[in-house]
């Protein structure tokens, strides 16, 4: 007989996340209030309306006209800027998941192995972790159905178990251990985010915080890891920004604040609308105005990423450490459509307290998609003389320092990318999840005695040696990932901070993973050894 649990309302835990993506940029308050047309504009709706009605009446097909004007729609916007959207009203409830964080779920973190749902890990606060669902559970019928061996996908396995809050959904599970398998009722709820993703001590006074999103719960969640860092000594910061994509502004100000001295400008914005332009200045609520503090950037950050960072640049209070950031300088804001869908439209630009827009063009639509891989193939990613800014946008910061506006946020002190760190075998092992397989079981079947031992000594004494990497080739070639010696030879030490890093994870979280994982982060290494140039911010330009 399986084994039918159910979870009960009362016992689940209802945080509030919120996750967005790059393209949802920086929104500001609620929804205007729908306007009739005028002008020209009216004769612009009558024109599209009588197009509309003689194709429902005249066209030799059957059309359905409400996906015409959603496309039509989508079309138009291309024509305004990267970062105006239409989402419609059956793609808003998904859309707005990443946006609002509103993640329903069953909250597991899972994997496919050999053809298999595995959980690794329930998330905390969840239903699935309140049930007592565990790690190395195999999800083998969800509702009664099979779903082991039948060549099951990722984006199947989130159409299985996500659904909206209060909804049920059975998983039977296969349990190491356990003859019988175990059915669990669960109810699905709100699952739990964080945008802080690590926050630990470096060294006796160096505290690193990785910050992945400007979420609506950022703010608390930085002031949290603040706080316990400060507690175990922290006189130094880094705040780590890499390819963290953007999201609220508010977020980003109030960040801004906490390292500002009272009266300082963060950011404004100006825009077509004037109710909705901003002016921000810090408070005397700041709780690091005197530290040492570094900033890392890179092309993936952006939006409300550099609005902290430019911020903390133009007033001398950071050294901003990395390679230009992606240079988007444009503000969105959402507008409820009467059939459910969604305008997200540009309605501002935001300065720096410099006065530089750090948007860059956007005139040519391939040119900004393919923006990035450009830089690569001009060689901006390892050379900052190739870096290219015009004279003409040109400002200073508070104490004299040039700065430059029209494309990103130019580092203070440049790091290239380490292209030794990058292999191509080592990511067919994550895309096939080899690497992954075969560090959740390695750390399943020692993790008694690596918790015994403890996380500093894993990160001091532990060290994988060839008969795990010869074992992680063997799981490779069992996902149909071909061997590639020479560059496992080559690059050993790579492979092996890896293996060790995802093994940290599986027993210690993002607090096992990031101090390994961070002997590959080369903007983070240079940056531990600048801390001594943080007082030429304070001399002005000669």
């Amino acid at each position: 007989m399986s084994e039918n649990i159910q979870n009960t309302p009362n016992q689940i835990r209802l945080p509030f996340v919120l996750f967005f993506g790059l393209a949802a940029g920086i929104f500001l308050g609620a929804s205007f209030g729908y306007r009739k047309p005028s002008g020209d504009v009216g004769k612009d709706v009558q024109k599209l309306r009588e197009v509309l009605t003689y194709i429902q009446d005249k066209y030799v097909d059957d059309i359905k006209t409400d996906k015409l004007v959603d496309e039509s729609i989508k079309h138009l916007l291309t024509k305004l800027d990267p970062h105006s959207a239409f989402i419609s009203a059956s793609d808003r409830i998904a859309a707005n998941e990443d946006l609002r964080g509103n993640f329903d779920g069953i909250g597991i973190e899972f994997n496919v192995f050999q053809d298999t749902i595995v959980v690794v890990a329930p998330l905390s606060g969840g239903p699935s972790e309140a049930l007592g669902i565990r790690s190395g559970d195999k999800i083998i019928e969800v509702d009664q159905k099979n779903v082991a061996g039948i060549g099951i996908t990722n984006a199947d396995v989130m159409k299985l178990l996500k659904g909206p809050r209060g909804t049920e959904v059975k998983v039977t599970i296969k349990r190491s251990g356990v003859t019988e398998p175990l059915t669990f009722t669960i109810i699905r709820d709100k699952i739990p985010q964080y945008s802080v993703d690590v926050a630990y001590m470096v060294d006796p006074e160096t505290g690193y915080i990785k910050i992945s999103r400007f979420a609506a719960t950022t703010y608390e969640e930085f002031t949290k890891a603040f706080s316990e860092l400060q507690q175990a000594g922290m006189k130094k910061l880094v705040l780590d920004l890499q390819g963290n994509p953007g999201g609220y502004m508010n977020v980003a100000i109030d960040m801004a604040d906490d390292f500002l001295k009272e009266g300082k400008k963060i950011v404004y914005t100006n825009g077509k609308d004037k109710r909705l332009n901003t002016n921000a200045t810090s408070t005397k609520r700041g709780i690091f105005e005197e530290g040492a503090l570094i900033i890392l950037v890179n092309e993936g950050s952006a939006s409300a990423s550099e609005i902290l960072a430019g911020a903390l640049q133009d007033n001398d209070r950071a050294l901003i450490v990395g390679r230009r950031t992606f240079g988007k300088g444009l503000v969105q804001h959402p507008f409820d459509l009467s059939d459910g869908s969604e305008l997200r439209l540009t309605i501002s630009r935001y300065y720096t307290p410099s006065g530089r827009s750090i948007q860059k063009p956007y005139t040519d639509e391939d040119e900004y998609a393919l923006d990035i891989m450009e830089r690569y193939k001009k060689g901006e990613f390892f050379h900052a003389d190739s870096i290219k800014f015009n004279d003409s946008l040109k400002y200073t910061t508070a104490n004299g320092r040039t700065v430059y506006g029209g494309g990103g946020i130019m580092p203070d002190y440049f790091v290239p990318l380490d292209t030794t760190l990058n292999s191509h075998y080592l990511n067919e092992l994550y895309t096939s999840t080899s690497l992954q397989e075969y560090t959740f079981t390695y750390a399943e079947k020692n993790k008694a005695e690596l918790e015994k031992k403890g996380f500093e000594h894993f990160l001091t004494k532990f060290v994988v040696t060839d008969p795990m990497l010869n074992d992680l080739v063997k799981v490779g070639q069992r996902n149909k990932v071909k061997p590639d010696l020479n560059e496992l030879n080559a690059k050993k030490k790579l492979f092996q901070i890896h293996v060790k890093a995802q093994i940290a994870r599986k027993i210690w979280n993002n607090k096992g993973l990031y101090p390994i994982l961070n002997e590959t982060n080369e903007i983070f290494l240079q940056a531990l050894k600048l801390f001594d140039r943080i007082p030429e911010l304070d001399r002005s330009a000669m």
